[in-house]
């Protein structure tokens, strides 16, 4: 009996790795992400620019959009808009997001002698 509880260990633990190799890819951490739904905005999370929210509102509305546009930040910031999104319209997206807002540099002045 013992060595087919091992066996089944052994299965399961192997189940277990390839779970996590295929599933637990490297996400970011979430800056914010928004949920449309028929063109408007149902739910939001995160601080969302101005500007942004307000153009992505008008080309949800637009549009009549069901989607989520979502922004993680590992290393850089991207953006990821739902696959049900036309090329085009996620390109307008991407166009109005602004990048630069979240790609500044801090200056560590602690450092700095005068």
């Amino acid at each position: 009996m013992t060595p087919t509880l091992l066996k089944i260990a052994f299965i399961a633990i192997g189940i277990f790795i390839v779970y996590k190799l295929i599933f637990s890819g490297k996400k970011g951490l979430t800056v914010f992400e928004m949920h449309f739904k028929e063109g408007r905005l149902s739910s939001h999370k995160g601080k969302i620019p101005e500007k942004f929210e307000k153009e992505c509102r008008a080309i949800a509305k637009a549009n009549k959009l069901t989607c989520t546009i979502r922004a993680e930040k590992l290393n850089g910031v991207r953006l990821h808009v739902s696959a049900n999104v036309g090329d085009d319209i996620t390109q307008r997206i991407r166009n109005i997001f602004p990048f630069e807002y979240y790609d500044k540099k801090q200056v560590d002045n602690s450092r700095k002698s005068s």
